[in-house]
């Protein structure tokens, strides 16, 4: 029975980290990549893995060679392929001998599973054959999956989702309906509800060269690229504020309008990427080339007396690596700052490699900003005229000069030092700049050792890590979540990919194709697999619970942005302008001031007034030591670092600022005013204000609940005009004449409880 028992585990075997259903059957070859590395990487890695200074019995698994080597106190090997009952791994893995067992438990890693002793016992009986890790093999453009429903898919991508659903067990959902389709796309494509007017267009005009309009139409709105360009401000850590105690004001802002710019005119990724690494050292670099460099100098800034210099240099390069190796690379490289990496192929050398790509640059950790105040050396200033005549994208509200801080070589090389525990003060070996060898070979013919060589080596169709990384985080955008889970670790730590050859068939489509970052985005949104409805089945939920099979839409809150713009948008508030400077919007009275240092530009809260209350929500000044405090609550970034996967909370703060946010309050104001007026009878207007915001027309049952309430809250303030009048005082936006405040004031009760729906904020 335990035979049989143990066999039937193998044939189903068990869901990985990935939470793909891992092969298992008696014919089936184990995969090194897909079963057994996840293994190791768990329980084994941290003692015998890639960490040296770690290591135990000095016994590595993650490479053949140390694993079927005799173990050096002589007695057998760890691994001998195609013999697991001769193999030390195996023995110790099944014993129950605590001093002889491995994981010891003095590691508290765990046992392994019975699931996971059975592939391992397999896998070894099969050779026990290594790998390579799946993320350091260049991408390869597959063939087509066959599938069984060849009327299903509309583009190349619902052949790779449709496998493996059908592999699985499960069926497609049907597709949305228009109306859900609509709010689907404005909200994935421009980041705000949509109108009336494009509701109304899409019930209209059916079929698949309707929907292609649609989508053509929206990409290129300008909202477009502050839609595309709030994610990568997350990667790029844009704030407007220095961090640390002081914390006063800074002007990166400029780079921020030309991120929204370049992905409005499309520019390829490759370029994209190569100016905000090295823009400066391209041949007779321009201002704008130059101007993207401030991607790298975003980072937190020092500006207090009697810090040490070197220490704060150092600590603004280790912030450079990460945000290149996270945003750009998806590997946590950063783990190898103090010591060789525990579990991916990267030593403590490879990471001072990485480094030193940064480390010439004429940045000083610490410098007198009386001067100018807004920025820290290299400085790229930017006149009103070249604003008017060159670089149109920057959005300038005044005639003075602009200042930011970018990228700058020194001219004479400037040493790198591994450093010790990787503390600023302990230099040990010096080493030069190289990429890192277990992603691809730097070849200093083809690639100078400078930002410039980073950039090309990066890029280069060769690189495995570049294209899959981006095509990974759009991805996110559209599903909620990546290809690969874990979006900023592609290491052995990281999740595997759900679809592999779809990741690979994109990546290398991606760059057969310039690298055209609008032809990925519709190749995703006019696929069946993304028009799908959101629908929860039981039998989906108990097959699938995560849609890693992505059998159903995607349905999640959208970004705390994207929240205020929905509010913003839908009641006709929305100051539309693009880029610029940040805004102070409505704010609590007194938080701002008990975080500062009561010096600085920053010591008060000066709220804006008119217009700019009303722009959307990626223009909302982010002061590092207080980011905005309703925004946080909706788990946008801090920005305090390279962050390229937001969590996703539920927490009843959530509600509470949606019921009393004065820019939702005084949203439902406006538009309950403009609504008093209008020659419609009661229920029109709550089937068009539920239109306008919820973006689908409401049930009867929603209908009959929302006339209820406002019967009963326009009885109430019939009968008390004095609290009509205190409910519509908020905001600062004009009031419109009314007749009668009561109804005015009923409407915007009811106007406010459409806003507080979780569909309202819901992309499904």
């Amino acid at each position: 029975m335990a035979s049989l028992a143990l066999m039937a585990v193998l044939v189903i075997s068990c869901f990985q980290k990935n939470g793909t259903l891992r092969r298992g059957g008696s014919n089936e070859s184990v995969s090194y990549n897909f079963d057994v590395r996840p293994i190791l990487s768990d329980k084994c890695f941290a003692c015998h893995g890639p960490d040296a200074k770690k290591r135990e019995a000095g016994l590595r698994l993650d490479m053949a060679g140390s694993a079927y080597a005799k173990l050096k106190d002589g007695h057998g090997f760890a691994i001998i392929p195609g013999n697991p009952e001769a193999s030390e791994v195996y023995k110790r893995i099944t014993s129950v001998d605590p001093n002889y067992q491995m994981p010891t438990p003095e590691s508290h890693l765990g046992l392994l599973t019975e699931n996971e002793i059975g592939l391992l016992k397999k896998w070894i009986d099969q050779g026990a054959k290594y790998e390579q890790h799946w993320a350091f093999v260049a991408p390869l453009k597959s063939a087509l999956p066959e599938v069984e429903d060849t009327s299903w898919p509309k583009n190349e991508i619902d052949y790779f989702t449709l496998s493996k659903m059908e592999e699985n067990g499960l069926d497609p959902s049907a597709e949305a309906s228009r109306e859900q389709l609509i709010k689907r796309l404005s909200l994935d494509l421009t980041g705000l509800a949509p109108s009336l007017t494009l509701q109304q267009k899409i019930d209209k005009e059916g079929g698949e060269k309707s929907y292609e309009k649609i989508v053509d139409e929206l990409i290129v709105q300008k909202s477009y690229g502050e839609k595309m360009a709030l994610y990568w401000l997350d990667i790029g850590r844009f704030a407007d504020s220095f961090g640390y105690q002081n914390d006063n004001a800074r002007t990166q802002w400029p780079w921020r309008d030309w991120v929204i710019n370049a992905f409005n005119r499309n520019m390829r990724y490759d370029q994209f990427i190569t100016w905000q690494l090295a823009g400066d050292m391209l041949p007779n670099a321009s201002k704008e080339q130059v101007l993207a460099t401030a991607f790298l100098r975003n980072h937190k800034y020092n500006e207090e007396a009697g810090i040490i210099a070197e220490e704060y240099r150092i600590e603004y390069n280790l912030d450079k690596t990460k945000t290149f190796s996270s945003g750009l690379m998806g590997l946590t490289v950063e783990c190898a700052q103090c010591h060789d990496h525990k579990y991916d192929p990267i030593s403590q050398e490879d990471y001072y490699r990485l480094f030193a790509f940064f480390n010439n640059s004429k940045e000083a950790g610490q410098e007198s900003l009386k001067g100018n105040g807004l920025a820290t050396t290299p400085i790229l200033d930017i006149t009103n005229a070249e604003v008017k005549n060159i670089l149109t994208f920057i959005n300038s509200r005044d005639t003075s000069k602009i200042s930011l801080s970018v990228m700058g070589e020194n001219d004479t090389l400037r040493a790198t030092h591994i450093l010790d525990r990787g503390v600023y003060d302990a230099p040990g070996k010096v080493v030069t700049a190289s990429g890192l060898q277990a992603v691809m070979k730097y070849d200093t013919t083809k690639y100078p050792r400078n930002r410039l060589g980073l950039a090309k080596w990066t890029l280069s169709k060769e690189n495995p890590l570049a294209a899959r990384v981006f095509v990974n985080q759009i991805w996110q955008e559209f599903f909620g979540r990546g290809i690969v889970k874990s979006t900023g670790d592609f290491g052995m730590q990281g999740e595997l990919p759900t679809h592999p050859a779809l990741l690979d068939w994109l990546a290398v489509d991606f760059m057969e194709h310039g690298w055209d970052i609008k032809r990925l985005v519709k190749q995703i949104v006019t696929s069946a697999t993304y028009r799908q409805s959101s629908k929860l089945t039981k039998e989906k939920k108990e097959k699938d619970p995560e849609n890693i099979y992505l059998s159903r839409g995607a349905r999640y809150r959208v970004p705390a942005e994207m929240i205020r713009d929905i509010v913003l948008s839908s009641s006709g508030l929305l100051n539309p302008e693009i880029g610029g400077a940040s805004v102070k919007p409505y704010q609590p009275k007194g938080i701002w001031e008990a975080t500062t240092a009561n010096r600085g530009s920053l010591r008060t809260y000066v709220q804006d007034t008119g217009g700019q209350l009303y722009r959307r929500g990626m223009y909302t000044f982010i002061k590092l030591t207080l980011p905005p405090p309703a925004m946080i609550v909706f788990d946008a970034s801090s920005r305090d670092h390279c962050e390229v996967k937001r969590q996703k909370t539920n927490t009843p703060l959530q509600a509470l600022i949606m019921l009393n946010d004065p820019a939702v309050l005084e949203a439902s104001r406006v538009l309950a005013e403009r609504m008093v007026g209008r020659k419609l009878s009661t229920e029109d207007k709550i089937k068009e204000l539920f239109q306008r915001i919820v973006c689908r027309a409401p049930t009867e049952k929603e209908v009959g609940l929302l006339r209820e309430y406002y019967n009963n809250e326009f009885g109430k303030f019939s009968k008390d005009k004095r609290k009509a009048e205190r409910v519509l005082n908020v905001g600062e936006y004009k009031h419109e004449k009314v007749a009668d405040i009561g109804q005015a004031a009923a409407l915007m009760r009811m106007i406010s409880t459409i806003y507080n729906m979780e569909e309202t904020i819901t992309k499904s």
